[in-house]
């Protein structure tokens, strides 16, 4: 059981260090949200505490709330927390002395959202009203290992947490839990997210994967304000205790995070026309950045200081986009149009019908970008996501990856690529 638990939580990990700053619409009035962890047990767990410690408040800052983390259960009272919009539990539910006034809170319309372990257990009666009545899973069933990604299948689409997310998008890395209870025959249940079928297997070890069948992922109780996320667990390695992926590097997934935040504090009561996470707004400006429609910029990268480049001024279909020393010309500058949902073409002025296109529309790593002539695809389509600084990281709508230079290479010439998004510099570009 120690091996299960120990797959249980990891958490929520920063891309940059100091997490990225990502808004939605922007709320209309402040909010606190409190988190509460243990932060004591198992390398994964203290990792994810450490992460989300860092992320979530650069989120605040942004999205305009603050938020707070504390291994103090006992603030978990009545005065204590209606000081507060949102309540987390990152890595465990209460202790028995706290559970009453935690349904007390709910029941009195209090707000909550978990991750992962905090709905773990191998005995769901020791608090029935929490895991069979709040929560709805009841009891710890399998677990998928290791952690990998999965395709979310979006089951509706008209709750505000999910709204202007695409029907499918593909997860950030995590372990994956299922539960004795089917949540699709509770009709209080609303099933936000389950696991699409195109992602089976889900898993690594043939012991402990899933082949087929249906599983929830995000949901909600529609008789609380609350949202449940499966996710919460890094690939990790326990030999040295460093993490092998982020739990931030779905741009989607962040953006379901935030928009939930905002919907748990009651700055959104219908599904907003533009959202948030990890995109800025469909509108001509994304959130954080200057950007301006018909304006032309060029990226520099952070860790070259060199420039996203066509190689020699090409404007042709195929034309390779490299790194190249910023020279000022045509080659060398972009316009951001707004498609929908946060996303944009990113066109050269060469040839501004020519766009950043990965390749062959490639879901791997280190699949090259080109300019090809703007056609709709996904795989034309990035988000902005600003890090702060004028520095931002553009993820790819079709895959979720972000604009890399291969091996944070300094050299000129080098052909940038896609690759999961990692928080490092040779992923960070700034707009001049």
């Amino acid at each position: 059981m120690r091996r299960k638990l120990g797959l249980a939580a990891l958490a929520l990990l920063t891309l940059l260090g100091v997490g990225l700053a990502i808004r939605p619409a922007l709320a209309a009035t402040p909010f606190k949200v409190l988190a509460f962890y243990n932060g004591t047990w198992d390398a994964a767990h203290i990792d994810f505490d450490k992460e989300a410690k860092t992320w979530f408040p650069a989120q605040g800052a942004a999205n305009g709330f603050t938020w707070e983390a504390t291994t103090d259960w006992s603030r978990l009272n009545t005065g204590s927390l209606a000081q507060y919009k949102v309540i987390m539990f990152l890595d465990d539910a209460p202790p028995a002395a706290q559970r009453a006034a935690f349904q007390q809170y709910m029941q009195n319309g209090g707000a909550w959202m978990g991750f992962h372990v905090s709905a773990f257990t191998t005995d769901p009666g020791s608090w029935s009203w929490y895991y069979n009545t709040f929560l709805g899973s009841g009891a710890f069933q399998t677990n998928t290992w290791g952690p990998t990604r999965i395709t979310y299948k979006v089951e509706d689409r008209n709750h505000p947490s999910t709204a202007g997310l695409p029907a499918t998008f593909t997860s950030a890395v995590s372990e994956w839990y299922s539960w004795s209870n089917d949540l699709r025959q509770n009709p209080n249940i609303d099933i936000l997210a389950s696991v699409d079928q195109s992602s089976f297997p889900v898993g690594t070890d043939p012991n402990q994967s899933w082949y087929s069948g249906y599983y929830p992922i995000l949901w909600t109780n529609r008789n609380y304000k609350m949202l449940y996320a499966n996710f919460g667990h890094n690939g990790m390695n326990y030999d040295t205790n460093t993490r092998t992926s982020s739990t931030f590097e779905s741009a989607n997934q962040n953006r379901w995070i935030l928009q939930g935040i905002q919907w748990l504090a009651g700055q959104t009561s219908t599904p907003p026309t533009s959202t948030p996470p990890t995109t800025g707004s469909p509108s001509p400006t994304p959130t954080g950045g200057p950007l301006q429609p018909g304006t032309y910029y060029s990226l520099v990268n952070k860790t070259s200081g060199k420039c996203v480049d066509a190689r020699a001024a090409g404007t042709a279909n195929g034309t390779a986009i490299q790194q190249y020393t910023c020279n000022g010309t045509n080659a060398q500058h972009y316009r951001f149009q707004a498609t929908d949902s946060g996303y944009y073409r990113v066109d050269n002025q060469g040839n501004p019908a020519q766009s950043l296109d990965v390749t062959g529309k490639s879901t791997a790593d280190n699949a090259p970008i080109q300019l090809w002539a703007y056609s709709n695809g996904t795989n034309q389509q990035w988000q902005p996501v600003a890090e702060g600084g004028g520095y931002y990281h553009l993820v790819n709508r079709a895959t979720g990856k972000c604009l890399d230079t291969p091996g944070a290479s300094t050299a000129d010439s080098v052909q940038l690529v896609q690759y999961a998004c990692n928080g490092t510099g040779a992923q960070s570009f700034r707009l001049g």
